[in-house]
């Protein structure tokens, strides 16, 4: 079975335009009829799928791309490509908690060090 790019879009959820981007970062190879029409396999509908689980997980198409014919072939644990795209990640991510902790203590302490000065200047005006 066989379906044109806007069926596939209804049936994956993603936008036409975000399957030609997949399309131009080598995600999804249509194949394309005489008239130059998209075509996909159904196999295209777990691809979309995978791929959106996959930036949904915060992944960037280049890394998708590293490990995504392996995961579509064969169980997750099996591509050895994934452990370090998903160590890297893990990494990132750690690293950006790290920051928005030192944010978010900042914060806390302008916010404190504000309240304390309200708190002195209506205690001088009494």
């Amino acid at each position: 079975m066989k379906v044109k790019i806007g069926e596939l879009s209804e049936r994956t959820g993603a936008s036409v335009r975000s399957l030609r981007y997949y399309e131009r970062q080598g995600l999804l190879a249509p194949m394309r009829q005489d008239n130059g029409y998209r075509e996909y396999s159904i196999l295209a509908l777990d691809q979309v799928q995978t791929i959106r689980f996959y930036l949904d997980l915060g992944f960037s198409t280049e890394q998708i791309s590293g490990f995504l014919n392996c995961v579509l072939k064969n169980k997750e644990a099996f591509c050895e490509e994934v452990l370090p795209i998903y160590e890297q990640k893990l990494k990132e991510i750690d690293e950006q908690i790290t920051l928005l902790n030192q944010i978010r203590g900042n914060l806390k302490d302008r916010i404190t060090s504000i309240q304390l000065e309200r708190n002195q200047v209506q205690e001088e005006k009494i």
